[in-house]
């Protein structure tokens, strides 16, 4: 079988950070550089073979990493809501244009933003004093840095982990505030056992839906019973297992999507962000995925 199928990340891989030289750096007052640290997780994605890479997330969590630079927050322990929620200045476009420069030109970018839902249940909400009001003002702040990202990037993947443990009854408009004038195509990303919510995940205002199959292999019957034209990137690598699949394994897990989604599998990945494993384990599966893809759906 040959057909056009990527293989990807969902958003963070494991490289060493050294924070004293950093924070040398930080009050010797020089500028602090995290381009290096993404260019070096971006190389392993491309020798690995991944087709479409992130800038790694090496910057910070991925909480902190928007909390940090939105107006009205404020980052303590947990970050704090104390004013009116603002998008000034972009967050991870600076990033997004470091990776377009390292990839070559056959390499698409995956610009990553964490969804408005999981930033208001990270954070302690000392201002809006409302779920609904403080999840809908993240996602007007991230609809601009996904704006401004898709200029530079071939997808934007909005990561919403939090929609496995609870998902309200404003998540589809708030995941359309996010993807409202973003120009690239829009994927949906939600990580954990997500069984009982794929009748609401299929109708979401994305074009691509993104789960954890591999550690949930249960979701592939789940998805039977709700018919969609959505996109699916299949999680066919665990993230929360250092054992490194093969090859073999890998290939019946991507016949098993396939028998269930046909042409609609238009990804495939690890489970979810592979930040927690050591980096040899993160870069020998994203090899195994890579080779797994070429036997399934060519190269």
């Amino acid at each position: 079988m040959t057909r056009c199928v990527l293989s990807s990340v969902v958003g963070s891989y494991p490289v060493a950070i050294p924070p004293m030289e950093l924070m040398a750096q930080y009050f010797a007052g020089e500028e602090v550089s995290w381009h290096p640290y993404i260019a070096d997780a971006v190389g392993d994605m491309v020798e690995a073979g991944i087709e479409l890479v992130s800038d790694g997330q090496t910057r910070d969590p991925f909480v902190q990493l928007f909390t940090r630079r939105l107006g009205g927050c404020r980052v303590r322990a947990r970050t704090e809501v104390v004013g009116p929620i603002e998008y000034c200045e972009g967050i991870t476009v600076r990033d997004a244009q470091v990776v377009r420069r390292v990839v070559g030109p056959s390499t698409k970018v995956l610009g990553v933003v964490t969804g408005p839902f999981t930033l208001m249940k990270s954070c302690v909400d000392l201002f809006y004093r409302d779920e609904r009001a403080c999840c809908l003002a993240f996602a007007e702040a991230l609809r601009q840095e996904a704006v401004a990202l898709s200029w530079f990037v071939d997808m934007v993947s909005v990561d919403e982990p939090w929609f496995a443990n609870e998902l309200p009854e404003y998540a589809e408009e708030a995941i359309g505030v996010v993807t409202r004038d973003v120009t690239s195509p829009v994927r949906l990303h939600v990580c954990g056992d997500v069984e009982r919510i794929v009748g609401r995940l299929v109708g979401m205002p994305v074009d691509v839906l993104s789960h954890e199959f591999k550690a949930s292999p249960r979701l592939f019957e789940a998805f039977e019973e709700y018919p969609s034209e959505k996109g699916m990137c299949v999680g066919a690598v665990r993230a929360d297992d250092a054992r490194v699949e093969e090859v073999e394994e890998i290939v019946a897990h991507l016949e098993r999507a396939e028998a269930v989604f046909g042409e609609r599998v238009v990804q495939v990945a690890p489970d979810c962000g592979l930040r927690m494993l050591p980096r040899e384990v993160a870069f020998q599966k994203l090899q195994r995925l890579q080779q797994a893809k070429e036997r399934v759906y060519g190269g």
